[in-house]
């Protein structure tokens, strides 16, 4: 079993990575699953929480950051109707993670995955990062509908949000690099290549861990 968490900035490659380990690896891609397991701990339908789950990356994110990010990231949209607070929906989100976790595989990207995990040995925790400029530029590579000016500016955007997100609710600064164990710039790395180096490097940490070790709630592995 392989157990490995993904921070990615904005252009860096995470939702083509991502899945491409996980297959690679033949274990769940955790991410676009979310919503539909928040959904069930919720008893709310699929709907309401993947429409939630977008208006967390965006809207009401972005009202609950503005005031210390130093300026508002966006007007945001309205969200669902009130079936269930935001604050619930983190909640859940964070025990899925977990409950996944406890399985001891899968990819996680993104979700504060790299902090929630990084007590846990089993856990491999990623970040894919590179320079602004190429960020952008592999950005509208993959998404060729993109402008250069909304690029841009959705990194600008996403960055800050994604810093100041687990600043404000986990107090850590994600540039901070004891996070990770491997940082790679898939900027100036083909995508296959860096899904090869974690694949590769993934199946070292399992192969590493000392039998009889446990996961970060004193669960044995």
């Amino acid at each position: 079993m392989t157990l490995v968490a993904l921070s990615a900035s904005y252009g860096a490659g995470g939702s083509v990575i991502g899945p491409a380990l996980a297959e690679r690896l033949d274990v769940p891609f955790i991410d676009r699953a979310i919503p539909l397991a928040v959904a069930d701990r919720l008893d709310v339908p699929y709907d309401d929480a993947a429409a939630h789950d977008e208006q967390v990356s965006t809207g009401w994110l972005q009202r609950v950051l503005s005031g210390f990010v130093g300026a508002d990231t966006g007007a945001p949209a309205p969200l669902p109707p009130d079936t269930f607070s935001s604050e619930d929906f983190q909640r859940a989100t964070e025990d899925v993670l977990r409950h996944q976790a406890a399985t001891g595989e899968g990819v996680i990207l993104g979700r504060g995955s790299i902090v929630l995990l990084r007590e846990d040995p089993r856990a491999l925790r990623v970040r894919l990062d590179g320079p602004p400029a190429r960020r952008v530029e592999q950005a509208m590579h993959l998404d060729a509908s993109l402008g250069r000016e909304e690029a841009e500016r959705a990194l600008r955007n996403f960055d800050r949000t994604h810093a100041a997100y687990l600043q404000q609710f986990y107090g850590v600064d994600i540039r901070d690099s004891t996070l990770y164990h491997l940082v790679l710039d898939s900027t100036c790395l083909e995508l296959s290549d860096c899904v090869e180096v974690i694949d590769r490097v993934a199946r070292s940490h399992r192969a590493g861990l000392r039998p009889g070790s446990t996961d970060g709630s004193g669960n044995p592995r």
